[in-house]
């Protein structure tokens, strides 16, 4: 099976982390302020393409949740338009890649694991605060 091109971040320290991650097969660049981080391969809403971010992860049972926080933004990050429309992701934690179905969590889902979420990077409690959009919450479950 062949891989298709994945187009890195245009946001700089994003673009170097994911390429350092992956070059390392999982060894380096596996934090962001000493949270635990993965990479998310999406596809693009519009262009059908192959993008890659790096996103803050806490496990959960059999899965991974990520938040699409966008920094606290009053508008949604770009990964997270897309896996709306597009829920068949890709997903390298640490050494281990597979293949995932993304799904928002529910309101009373997503009360049931904040705290733990912001445990693991407590600037969500902040961005949450900040704006008036309910910050979404997406469970990252492998597929066979």
């Amino acid at each position: 099976m062949t891989t298709p091109e994945v187009r890195a971040s245009p946001v700089g320290w994003v673009a170097r982390q994911a390429r350092v991650y992956e070059e390392s097969g999982g060894i380096k660049g596996t934090t962001i302020s000493g949270a635990p981080c993965l990479l998310l391969d999406y596809r693009g809403r519009r262009s059908g393409r192959w993008h890659r971010t790096v996103l803050i992860y806490r496990a959960h049972g059999d899965s991974f949740l990520v938040v699409a926080s966008n920094g606290g933004a009053d508008h949604h990050p770009l990964w997270y338009l897309s896996i709306r429309e597009n829920p068949d992701v890709r997903v390298r934690v640490g050494t281990h890649r597979f293949s995932a179905r993304a799904r928002t969590l529910s309101r009373e889902e997503k009360l049931d694991v904040w705290a733990g979420l912001v445990e693991v990077f407590a600037p969500y409690a902040t961005y949450q605060r900040k704006t008036s959009r309910d910050i979404p919450v997406v469970r990252l479950r492998a597929i066979a």
